[in-house]
């Protein structure tokens, strides 16, 4: 039986540096991927956005948030008359139908996008003079409402974050968030921290789970004393009174009368912005 012959040295080195156990831990994909590793990748995930933030001298913001699927108006009207055309051709088809009427509510709640654009421009044109980076419009980075606030205060060329999160369908950031301020997050806790940490208001358009989610999480955190009192706004009152009865949670003991004090409504962004204003008690000209 012939004798296999041993590996020299230089196959030995070779063979140790190929070894997982050789790779510097924070290169070693596999590694960092452990649920061991976890509170590590939460770590850096706060550290990287609570860095760069700094760095750009954010010094506080205004969290927008709003649905991914309300459009601006010539968008959502092209959308109706396309679907219009189809059912032309099959007027029995219920899917078109169906289709159809949550086209023409997107269509009646376009003009969200209209005032989340407006709201972010005014904002930005009042807080952002001379380079100070106050009350930064900052959303999840997103389409729609969203895409349209953060559109608003690039109207202005002034600065403004998006914090996106990966999903399993990919988001794409919207195209107007200053590059050096849009972000992606892996855990949903950690960008809620982010969105709370410099805010000074919530704006909350009429959205779906998301824009709950953020709005009762702000809402609870203020009622808690866990964060100091903020404006908290609910734009488009008609909407918000139609989905959520706060006055039945007070009669059924559930909240106390003084939690429904905690949020204000608004049907257009001068309003809200003059309503943050007279909250901090700033001047007329935003300086």
């Amino acid at each position: 039986m012939t004798k296999k012959p041993s590996p020299n040295k230089a196959q030995l080195v070779t063979r140790l540096k190929r070894s997982p156990a050789y790779k510097v831990a924070y290169y070693d994909d596999d590694f960092m991927a452990l649920d061991s590793s976890r509170p590590f990748r939460l770590q850096v995930e706060m550290m990287k956005p609570e860095g760069i933030l700094q760095q750009e001298k954010i010094r506080s913001t205004i969290v927008v948030f709003g649905g991914t699927r309300i459009v601006e108006p010539k968008e959502a009207t092209a959308a109706v008359k396309k679907i219009e055309t189809r059912l032309r051709r099959k007027p029995n088809d219920a899917s078109l139908k169906k289709q159809l009427r949550v086209a023409r509510n997107i269509l009646a709640k376009s003009h969200y996008y209209d005032e989340a654009r407006e709201f972010g421009r005014l904002v930005s044109k009042e807080s952002q003079l001379n380079h100070d980076h106050e009350f930064v419009i900052i959303t999840g980075g997103g389409p729609g409402v969203m895409e349209a606030a953060n559109r608003g205060a690039f109207d202005n060329g002034a600065k403004t974050i998006g914090m996106n999160i990966t999903l399993p369908m990919e988001q794409e950031p919207n195209p107007y968030i200053t590059p050096e301020l849009c972000f992606q997050f892996h855990y949903f806790a950690v960008r809620k921290m982010h969105f709370m940490l410099r805010a000074k208001a919530l704006v909350a358009f009429p959205g779906g789970f998301g824009t709950l989610d953020e709005l009762f999480e702000a809402l609870t955190l203020v009622q808690t004393h866990k964060l100091k009192p903020l404006p908290i706004i609910l734009f488009g009152e008609k909407f918000w009174r139609n989905l959520i009865d706060f006055d039945y949670l007070v009669q059924e003991g559930t909240i106390v009368p003084e939690d429904v004090e905690l949020f204000v409504y608004a049907d257009k962004a001068i309003d809200a912005w003059n309503y943050i204003k007279y909250f901090y008690e700033l001047p007329d000209d935003g300086k």
